[in-house]
This record gives C-alpha cells, sequence and structure tokens, in this order.
C-alpha cells in the first residue's frame, strides 16, 4: 500500500504534465516537530516536560531529530524524478529565483485564466494527497519525511507549476485519533484562514489580514507564527505583496486583479521557531503543535475568488 501512496500523486500530476515542485525558502517550510539545531542557531529548543505538555497542548508524541542532526551532518532529502516532457520553472536548475519583482502585478485575463488552471490542478493533487494521509503511511510516500501515526497532524502543501503559472495550496490534516486539543488547533487554523478572505475586496489594506488573524488566533488561545508569510503569485511563484499573518504596518492595499495566497500558521506555545539541518524542517521551540491552511486568491471588482478551492 505504501508505495501507491507516492506513485499515484506522481501519476496524478504526470497525467497533467505538471511539476510538483519544493518550496525554495523557509516561508514555506510545512513540518512542525521538534529539532535541535546547535550549529546554525546556537541555541537549543526550550521543551516542556512531558507532563506539562500533555496539560498544556494535548495529548501526542513528540518526534525527535534523527541523530546525525545532532553531530553537525547535512540530511538530505531525494528529489523525486520528473520526466523530461514536463514543462519546468526558470529557477528548477538553479534552486532559487531568477526574477524578483519590484511590486505587486494585477494579472491580465489571459494571466487569471492560467492561475485558474494551475490553482485548480493544485487542489486536485491535495485533496488526493490527503485521502492517502492515513496511520501506518508514512509522509516520504506524499513528499513529505516522518512517519505517520495516530494522532498526528500533518500539513500537505502542494505547489504545481503549469503551462507557465502556480498554484499553491496547503491544508492540514487529522491522522486517526486526534485529541481534542489537537482538533481545536486545526479548526481555529482554518477558520482564521476563512475569516482573512471573507474581508479581501480592492481597496482593502493588506494589513488587515494580519490584524484580524492575530486577533482571532489569540481569542483562540493561539499565537500567529511571524516567519512564515503569504505572498503574491503568478508565473514567479513568490512575487510581491508579502501577506503578513501578524499585525503589522505594511501600507499595501488589494486591488483588482491582485493575486496572492493567505496560509496562517497557529501555534499552541509560543511562535518561535528553530531550524534541522537539513535546511528545511522548521520547528516549535517549545515542542508545540502547529497547524496551517492556505489558499491562493484572486481580487475580483467586487470581492474575492479563492482560485484553489475547486
Amino acid at each position: 500500500m505504501l508505495p501507491r501512496a507516492a506513485t499515484g500523486l506522481h501519476r496524478c500530476a504526470a497525467a497533467q504534465k505538471v511539476l510538483i515542485t519544493p518550496a525554495l525558502t523557509n516561508q514555506h517550510v510545512r513540518l512542525f516537530t521538534w529539532a535541535a539545531t546547535l550549529l546554525q542557531r546556537r541555541r537549543a529548543p526550550t521543551l516542556l516536560s512531558p507532563a506539562a505538555r500533555l496539560t498544556t497542548f494535548g495529548q501526542y508524541e513528540l518526534i525527535l531529530p534523527p541523530p546525525e542532526s545532532l553531530t553537525g551532518q547535512v540530511l538530505r532529502q531525494t528529489r523525486n524524478e520528473v520526466p523530461e516532457t514536463i514543462q519546468r520553472p526558470e529557477y528548477d536548475a538553479k534552486g532559487h529565483p531568477l526574477v524578483f519583482l519590484n511590486r505587486p502585478h494585477l494579472k491580465t485575463p489571459e494571466e487569471i485564466t492560467g492561475m485558474r488552471a494551475s490553482c485548480a490542478l493544485a487542489k486536485q493533487i491535495l485533496d488526493f494527497a490527503i485521502g492517502c494521509a492515513v496511520p501506518g503511511v508514512t509522509t516520504s510516500e506524499i513528499d513529505c519525511l516522518e512517519y505517520q501515526m495516530h494522532g498526528d497532524i500533518v500539513n500537505i502543501d502542494i505547489t504545481v507549476y503549469l503551462n507557465g503559472f502556480h498554484g499553491d495550496t496547503s491544508a492540514t490534516v487529522l491522522i486517526g485519533d486526534v485529541d481534542e486539543k489537537g482538533k481545536k488547533l486545526v479548526l481555529a487554523t482554518e477558520e482564521a484562514m476563512e475569516k482573512a478572505i471573507s474581508i479581501c475586496k480592492p481597496g482593502v489594506p493588506l494589513n488587515e489580514i494580519g490584524r484580524l488573524i492575530s486577533e482571532y488566533a489569540e481569542s483562540s488561545g493561539f499565537t500567529t507564527c511571524p516567519d512564515f508569510s503569504g505572498h503574491g503569485i503568478g508565473r514567479q511563484f513568490h512575487e510581491p505583496p508579502m501577506i503578513y499573518h501578524f499585525r503589522n504596518s505594511d501600507s499595501g492595499v488589494m486591488e483588482e486583479n491582485m493575486i496572492f495566497t493567505i496560509e496562517p500558521m497557529l501555534c499552541q506555545g509560543g511562535a518561535g521557531h528553530v531550524k534541522w539541518p537539513d535546511n528545511w524542517t522548521a520547528v516549535t521551540r517549545d515542542g508545540g503543535r502547529s497547524a496551517q491552511f492556505e489558499h491562493t486568491v484572486l481580487i475580483t471588482r467586487d470581492g474575492v475568488d479563492i482560485l484553489t478551492s475547486k
């Protein structure tokens, strides 16, 4: 059963001639487990005791980093083979963006059509991957790292590149029997995203997204992580504007035909994080759990269109 989860996901992508791309910066790291990054950050996590963690955060198994990470060895992920017939973004060879925009790019009708197709495919693949997330399946089979157990909450982030346009979406799924504190975290995170999307329309300040998410997170007993942001998206994976999910003084305003992601991350404890030596896996410093949801949205003449909801 395990190999089918991986091959099925790639068949779904290959059939559409699309490349599933890894995120390029630490703004889009999606695994939130405990880590020791003494070589990178020169500081250790401040974990609660098991008893305090159970009372404060709920019942779940803390995942520890592999032993080699504590000795300074670099952890490497094996990239999946992608057929040469599948179109690749221009940054694929270098591993970093080659084009940087100075201001938000308002999409043309043709570009919006391309974005709709890419985002619809991202949603299709996300739905398929969520169906694979069951107890006993390793997340490496769906482009992740750790072993799935009952009680886990796992974020699945899908980015696709289709006909020159990017689609980006993610969801946090419950694996088996999750405790009530974990369920509350996941539900509050999704609701925070939905509330932020609901206010989007031309003329609304971008910083209203961060204000609303922060207020809702705090009222639910959670914190927002300030280090992982939403972003403009289109022909480039990361474009202006930056979408901050915390209170901020950004002076940007939403405009018709602007496309960006909203992807709040809520944490049970503090919002501080550290990173594993693989330079990819970000984790909370106190061992509390995090959840994240993401949609790509288009600002329309009188409101908002969620491109990754279909």
